[in-house]
């Protein structure tokens, strides 16, 4: 039923100004609009509205992945703009931050500045 719909991924923000610069200049999505509730973000194949909210409780998880050609590229350009990449002791990172899965997928991941974790996925 839903298969061909649009799908809009939902972030929360209760920092909007930090917010829209992280996802437009930081990460570079393409800047849609933005009204009293949300800014709105496009990458290739979705969009991602950034909600306003007076508080935000990060997931304990990733909610976004963004998938990459060249891992070690897209990890240097974003460190160059000031992002640091999240280490985690349960598991064997490099170091930039890049934990190679056994199949052979990389993955790197950060927080936007509200602590929602997004993640860097170059496929195996």
């Amino acid at each position: 039923m839903l298969g061909s719909s649009i799908i809009t991924v939902l972030v929360g923000t209760a920092k909007p100004e930090a917010a829209k610069a992280f996802y437009g200049e930081t990460l570079g999505l393409k800047f849609l609009n933005e009204d009293q509730f949300a800014a709105i973000f496009e990458g290739k194949n979705l969009k991602i509205r950034v909600s306003k909210t007076p508080a935000v409780a990060p997931a304990p998880y990733a909610i976004l992945a963004f998938d990459v050609a060249n891992m070690e590229e897209a990890v240097d350009a974003l460190a160059a703009k000031g992002l640091t990449f999240a280490r985690f002791g349960f598991l064997p990172q490099d170091a930039k931050g890049i934990w190679a899965a056994p199949d052979g997928t990389k993955v790197a991941w950060f927080h936007d500045p509200d602590l929602n974790l997004l993640s860097l996925v170059q496929r195996g």
